[in-house]
């Protein structure tokens, strides 16, 4: 009988404390002058995903949730041993093939001489022949050493360029791997806080797996949902303020950033001055950058609050939605 009667002492407070926030809200909602609108959310911050380029095992994660990070730090390594193997082979063909056109070269100048030599030899026996001293068998069989020699040495050219492609070849698959190397070193593609480790050290992970969830502090945001007649007085850019439920004191200064497109039916959680409101349109109100980065350590995601919006730009905030900012 206790436990029952202690239950219903909890369930009427419980009724109490939310009846009691909802006479808030709608007295706070009472007090707005009309030009300005307002909707409760949740702090919000753009992610971005770290993930492996390429397939492989993770050797190491050098970051820990909540840690702040610059733009092109180190946050995780991918296991390399296979790709270093793969940049040493093909070094080493590389080196093979500069030997190899190394040899062609020192051929192509063999031939060359061969053929110098073939055509003096086929040009004095011409000028002999015209004075009858050899036959014009001789002549003929030093014509035929001259085409010889000119065929070896397009041979010795040929291979050289093959040599020379080679090279290429075997440098540009160094470049590739190398690619895969630099890509395997997982760096913040901007500035940011470690949201989630999604991933440990030893696990395999396929192509695009992710590893980290990286929150952009330059990009905060809460996103509102507005009704027809309000949002159509809203524009991008248009003045907004933002008040936290855990430091109602401070008001931060916003602007719009976005407004859908299209309506959509009101998310259960939205709190509106007519509780049977249907179609809502999403507002999304974006923190000032620079005050962010200002403040990068303070920023916390997921705290709930309001945002208000200023629908007409020719009228004044009301004192209690003035900017005030902790020191």
């Amino acid at each position: 009988m206790k436990r029952l009667v202690v239950a219903a002492i909890l369930i009427g407070l419980t009724a109490l404390a939310a009846a009691g926030a909802w006479h808030w809200w709608q007295l706070r909602q009472s007090q707005l002058p009309d030009y300005v609108a307002s909707g409760n959310g949740r702090i919000e911050a753009q992610e971005v995903q770290v993930a492996a380029k390429y397939g492989g095992r993770i050797e190491q994660i050098l970051v820990q949730e909540g840690d702040l990070v610059t733009a092109g730090q180190v946050l995780a390594q991918m296991d390399i041993s296979e790709l270093q193997a793969s940049f040493d082979k093909a070094g080493a063909d590389a080196a093979q093939a500069e030997n190899a056109v190394i040899s062609a070269k020192a051929l192509i100048t063999q031939r060359e001489a061969e053929r110098a030599f073939a055509q003096q030899q086929y040009e004095r026996a011409v000028s002999l022949a015209k004075s009858g001293n050899i036959s014009r068998e001789i002549v003929d069989q030093r014509r035929s050493v001259v085409d010889a020699a000119r065929a070896a040495l397009d041979g010795a050219k040929a291979q050289s360029d093959t040599s020379e492609r080679a090279v290429d070849s075997a440098k540009a698959e160094m470049r590739r791997i190398q690619a895969q190397l630099d890509d395997s070193v997982l760096r913040a593609p901007i500035n940011g806080r470690i949201q989630h480790r999604l991933a440990e050290p030893g696990e395999v992970l396929a192509a695009g797996g992710r590893v980290l969830t990286l929150l952009d502090l330059t990009d905060v945001y809460m996103t509102i949902f507005l009704p027809t007649d309000q949002v159509g007085r809203v524009r991008i850019g248009s003045s907004a303020r933002i008040v936290l439920d855990a430091v109602p004191q401070y008001v931060i200064p916003a602007s719009i950033s976005f407004i859908a497109a299209e309506a959509q039916f009101t998310p259960k959680q939205v709190e509106t001055k007519n509780e049977r409101e249907k179609l809502m349109f999403r507002v999304k109100v974006q923190i000032d950058p620079a005050l962010l980065k200002l403040n990068e350590e303070k920023v916390k995601t997921g705290l709930p609050g309001e945002a208000f919006v200023l629908l007409e730009a020719d009228r004044p905030w009301p004192p209690s939605l003035e900017v005030k900012l902790p020191d």
